[in-house]
């Protein structure tokens, strides 16, 4: 049996979470890369995010429309086996789904705070980002309008009608002058984009005094105004404000 030297155990992996901690920063200095689409409401929140936190980064346009569709060649379908947009190049990974890029993003950039540090806020905020990015957002996105066909205004106009019918009351309790309380979070990220598409699918907003109130405040925000879809490299002109 081999006798292994405490000492040189401890030097071992010492030299290995040197390296490790090497290859971190190394990667950390590379620009995150962002594959989206201008008016992809997923992609926007990440935006939002890389502009709340200060982050630098590049955008890679993907195309939803043209050529039937840039997401679904072989050539994404390696960066993101699901075949949608965000998806990030960051710290040496890829990453995709918003919402997990947007929380790696807090965890491993922690300033300025997208969730609140009380549990019950944080849970208040993850109550409306589902609400937003699993009940309402899938169900009016563009895969799903493009199988309804003719009828994919009122089909958006329901779901968004229905989502927004359950999230009004609950941001009469939460919002402050954000969503949860007076600090920017998650949540706000999310509802920004999703009155966007209502507007889009002329959902009328006065039903939705609250969510009215707060996207007007957030809008005015330069992390929301930058990342907005009128004025993204791949705006057409058409589009651009």
């Amino acid at each position: 049996m081999q006798f292994i030297n405490p000492s040189q155990k401890k030097k071992s992996i010492l030299l290995e979470d040197q390296q490790s901690n090497m290859s971190t920063t190394a990667a950390r200095l590379i620009k995150p890369a962002l594959y989206g689409y201008f008016r992809s409401s997923c992609s926007w929140r990440v935006r939002i995010a890389f502009a709340l936190k200060g982050i630098e980064y590049e955008q890679k346009p993907v195309n939803l429309i043209k050529d039937g569709g840039q997401q679904l060649t072989d050539q994404f379908k390696a960066i993101n086996p699901m075949q949608q947009v965000p998806a990030v190049t960051i710290d040496g990974i890829i990453l995709s789904q918003s919402l997990a890029i947007i929380q790696y993003i807090e965890e491993t950039r922690p300033e300025p705070r997208l969730l609140p540090v009380d549990p019950k806020q944080r849970a208040q905020v993850r109550i409306i980002c589902d609400i937003i990015a699993a009940g309402i957002q899938p169900l009016q996105n563009l895969y799903v309008l493009q199988k309804i066909g003719a009828e994919k205004v009122q089909w958006a106009q329901h779901f968004i009608n229905r989502g927004f019918e359950a999230l009004e009351p609950i941001l009469k309790q939460t919002a402050g002058k954000y969503c949860v309380g007076d600090e920017i979070s998650m949540a706000d990220i999310c509802l920004v984009p999703q009155v966007y598409n209502a507007e889009r699918f002329k959902v009328d907003m006065s039903q939705f005094p609250t969510i009215k109130r707060l996207n007007q405040t957030l809008i005015e925000i330069d992390a929301f105004k930058v990342t907005h879809p009128s004025c993204q490299p791949d705006t057409p002109d058409d589009l651009r404000a």
